[in-house]
């Protein structure tokens, strides 16, 4: 098979002063080229195949919704980056910001990958 492929272990965290809330209400979200990942707050794990273009360009879209909810896309923001293709694990993090209606803030660590885009809210 041989198939390489790159993680992503990303860590999304809502404020300080809203955590109780979100965690008892809202789940985060993270879709990596169009693929959707509903997790939890705090660090996980999502792995990129070549099947998606892993290693190479990628853009990481965060939001969250309510439970109840499946279409919403609140606090939305998004981040191009560039994997590169010696980089296996590559790790962001994404905060909410306190304020209702903040968006997240995503940073991106790691040797080898390069923002291509300052982080934005659509797409």
């Amino acid at each position: 098979m041989g198939v390489e492929s790159v993680v992503a272990v990303m860590t999304v965290k809502p404020s300080a002063f809203a955590a109780p809330f979100h965690h008892l209400l809202t789940r985060p979200v993270v879709e990596v080229d169009g693929l959707a990942y509903e997790g939890r707050w705090g660090t996980w794990e999502i792995p990129l195949s070549l099947g998606s273009g892993a290693p190479g360009e990628h853009r990481v879209t965060v939001y969250f919704r309510y439970r109840t909810q499946r279409t919403a896309r609140l606090g939305e923001s998004w981040v191009d980056i560039a994997v590169a293709p010696t980089e296996r694990r590559v790790r962001l993090t994404a905060r909410l910001g306190p304020a209702n209606g903040s968006t997240f803030r995503i940073t991106a660590h790691a040797d080898g990958l390069d923002v291509k885009r300052t982080p934005g809210a659509g797409g």
